[in-house]
């Protein structure tokens, strides 16, 4: 069965992207021999994503670091543009840790023994609004702890400054009141300054952080003898000839050989954002031109000349096999795999164990079926390449009128096909979907009968994310309704969604099962 993508080509190089999925605002870890990955999730649970690399090039997906968001209150629904935003990844004193803003509530951390957990709960350790993309620094130098955070001016009316605490050893908590140590308003020609990943090297304190926008900014690279500055600042990445707009925030990384790679994304409409692999080196000499790329006087180069690279030749690392985050699934006992999440926290009853395969979900009985945009119970998982082909098969067990199940596009704008029980019980096939703002679905086709009740169900996506809809109901494919153009939610990809819902006043006991989920190119 054919991957929709992989980036390792087989004879020594990589493609970019290396993650073609929405991996949002990555950041990457080496320890000893593996290299680790986490990225946003938002209001999905399970959270903070874990992926696993030995090359840099093939990555898998282990699990993930937060089960439920907090607080519990909050993510009973859909908060599709709220929860984790741009975490960091650290090692330190044999710990994991992971730190990442709340805009509406702070900066929390997660730590654990090893990257499989177990995973503390989630610590707050500086409460307020618009506190985003932070980023912890044991300094071994001088043994102190330091935390740094960006603002999201949705919530605090502040944008374009990073802000430095002095931080307790423990990273439980910031041991002063901050100290704006950079303020992008006095870098001419720089604006929306965040995202900001601290480290040390050569005597500096370096902070590697993207401005202009996330469309259409680059990558910077701010360097000062002492944690609170004062910082000098260079472009190291910007889109230059190359189709890779942004290029946005990322984490550099060093390799056991000593070679140095940076890892950032790319926004790519409803495919989300992308992860991209540059190679990085510390090159001497060079201009002092604040909004040139720069490539010497011992700053990063970036990328070919400071241009992001299409195709590299991969990191001298031991050859491992080809590999990307799973997206198939036969559900085995009725269990979802880790690349699946629930669009709010989950609750008891969503899905039901069996001895076989197929996952099994509970037509949760709610006044919102119409609106999937709105529903906590959708299971979800990203769109993992620019063209492919998803299918499932479904059996719809409840025979209640209105019950429904399907296979979704899910963002601004939804769409999905699936079945439905009629008033008198039987069983159809329906096509549905909704426009950005409109609050209710209408049809995207006629319906039709569905004997058995069960059926195949497939998606094809095209270039832009523009996807075609069949069905399968035992006398082969049939085409259902017109191209549609998926589209993003605020700062999140489109989704793939399966889903079971039931009108309100109904028993939550039936259910729909879904088999053989697959994703080929």
């Amino acid at each position: 069965m054919t991957r929709p993508w992989t980036a390792d080509l087989g004879d020594g190089t990589y493609r970019n992207p290396v993650l073609n999925a929405d991996w949002s605002d990555p950041d990457v870890l080496r320890v000893g021999e593996d290299y680790y990955l986490t990225a946003s999730s938002f209001g999905r649970a399970p959270g903070l994503p874990l992926l696993h690399s030995r090359d840099l090039v093939n990555w898998t997906l282990v699990g993930h670091a937060v089960e439920r968001l907090l607080p519990e209150g909050e993510f009973t629904e859909p908060r599709h543009d709220r929860g984790v935003w741009a975490p960091s990844l650290r090692h330190h004193d044999g710990t994991f840790w992971i730190f990442w803003g709340d805009p509406d509530h702070g900066v929390y951390q997660v730590n654990a023994p090893a990257i499989d957990g177990p995973w503390s709960t989630p610590h707050l350790v500086k409460p307020g609004k618009g506190l985003i993309d932070p980023c912890p620094l044991w300094d071994d130098e001088s043994g102190e702890a330091y935390l740094v955070h960006a603002w999201a001016k949705s919530r605090s009316g502040v944008k374009n400054r990073l802000t430095g605490h002095r931080m307790s050893p423990d990273g439980h908590r910031v041991l002063d009141d901050g100290k704006t140590i950079v303020d992008g308003d006095e870098i001419p020609g720089w604006f929306t300054l965040e995202g900001p990943k601290l480290y040390r090297h050569d005597g500096h304190f370096w902070i590697f952080a993207p401005a202009g926008g996330v469309e259409t900014g680059w990558q910077g690279a701010l360097r000062a003898r002492e944690f609170f500055g004062p910082y000098e600042a260079r472009v190291v990445l910007r889109q230059g000839a190359t189709a890779v707009n942004g290029p946005h925030q990322g984490g550099w990384v060093r390799t056991a050989a000593g070679e140095d790679w940076f890892l950032h994304f790319q926004a790519r409409g409803a495919y989300g954002r992308v992860v991209h692999l540059q190679p990085m080196r510390w090159a001497e000499g060079g201009t002092s031109q604040s909004n040139e790329v720069e490539t010497g006087g011992g700053w990063p180069a970036l990328g070919d000349a400071g241009e992001p690279v299409s195709v590299h030749p991969k990191p001298r690392l031991p050859p491992q096999p080809v590999a990307a985050p799973a997206t198939d699934d036969d559900f085995p006992g009725g269990r979802y795999g880790p690349q699946w999440q629930w669009t709010a926290n989950p609750r008891p009853g969503w899905t039901a164990g069996h001895a076989g395969d197929g996952l099994r979900l509970t037509c949760v009985p709610t006044s919102d079926a119409h609106d999937l945009r709105r529903l906590p119970n959708v299971l979800v998982q990203r769109l993992p390449a620019e063209r492919f082909v998803v299918e499932v098969g479904i059996r719809l067990e409840s025979t209640a009128p209105g019950a429904r199940a399907g296979l979704a596009v899910l963002g601004d704008a939804f769409s999905w096909i699936g079945l439905q029980r009629d008033a008198d019980g039987s069983p159809r096939l329906v096509h549905q979907f909704a426009e950005s703002g409109a609050e209710r679905e209408r049809d995207a086709a006629r319906d039709r009968p569905a004997p058995g009740g069960s059926a195949r169900l497939r998606i094809e996506v095209a270039a832009g994310a523009r996807c075609r809809f069949s069905a399968d109901t035992g006398s082969g494919w049939t085409p259902s309704g017109e191209v549609f153009a998926a589209t993003p939610w605020r700062w999140v990809g489109a989704l793939l969604g399966l889903f079971a819902a039931a009108p309100p006043g109904q028993a939550p006991a039936s259910s729909a099962t879904f088999t053989r989920f697959r994703i080929t190119a």
